[in-house]
């Protein structure tokens, strides 16, 4: 049974969190090489030489990778300095004891979404709507985390409805993304370097874990029977996901050389 103290060193560990996800995230604005990509918009135009509509490609803004890494590690920051804020901390700790947590959902739905977008441009994907589409699907993959929670208030027996769409809606990015990078490796004279595959395996394994987490949570399957230690279980591998996803991108384009 948790106790007030079980809740206090939560707050500490939020704390932690905060400061480690903050540092890492200056760290990454100060040592960043100026490494910027191009991303783009295709469109129909009438092309006069060829007497028909063909595609055309330009380039809507350049994105400043070290800067685009370190959001996802400041919104990390932000949201677990949140949690330890006076009357933001009670009404955690509120929803901890129904299982519960909106804002890990939330965080989630914009941070996690920039790391997938990310991960998305280091395989070769650069056009911006297609971005903004991966994005969204990300984010709402984490929602439906949030309503499987929410939904779950209100049964006696686990409904795992919420849980099901969430993976579609998470799996969808990542056929995108395998479709991009198996294209360019299979095409002639292309060369995907090593980080990238290292990227591909680890944070698709990382993102894995957070389902995997609330299903044994909802299965109560030994330790998760306390809600506190699946909290637990997010908070480290959100930890260890950013940061590996950061300092990865940093050692293959980022590093100064």
């Amino acid at each position: 049974m948790n106790t007030e103290n079980s809740y206090k060193k939560l707050r500490k560990w939020n704390a932690i969190m905060a400061v480690l996800h903050f540092v890492q995230g200056i760290a990454m604005l100060a040592i960043s090489r100026d490494f910027s990509i191009p991303l783009t918009t295709t469109y129909l135009d009438f092309n006069l030489q060829a007497n028909t509509i063909l595609p055309v490609t330009n380039e809507a803004m350049q994105l400043n990778l070290g800067q685009f890494i370190s959001v996802f590690l400041f919104l990390s920051a932000f949201f677990h300095f949140l949690l330890i804020l006076p009357g933001i901390y009670e009404w955690y700790v509120k929803n901890l004891k129904n299982k519960i947590n909106y804002l890990r959902w939330i965080e989630y739905a914009f941070s996690s979404s920039v790391m997938i977008v990310a991960i998305a441009i280091l395989c070769g994907m650069f056009d911006l709507p297609s971005l903004i589409l991966i994005f969204g699907l990300n984010a709402m993959m984490n929602l439906f985390g949030l309503m499987m929670e929410l939904h779950n208030q209100t049964t006696k027996k686990t409904n795992w409805t919420a849980f099901i769409f969430g993976t579609i809606a998470g799996i969808l990015p990542w056929i995108v993304i395998a479709m991009y990078f198996f294209g360019a490796v299979s095409s002639v004279g292309t060369n995907i370097p090593s980080f990238v595959y290292a990227i591909l395996v680890s944070i698709f394994l990382f993102f894995n874990c957070f389902a995997i987490n609330m299903f044994l949570q909802y299965k109560q399957v030994g330790p998760w029977k306390d809600y506190l230690f699946g909290e637990r279980v997010y908070i480290l591998l959100s930890l260890i996901a950013k940061s590996a996803l950061a300092w990865q991108i940093f050692s293959g384009t980022l590093r100064p050389m």
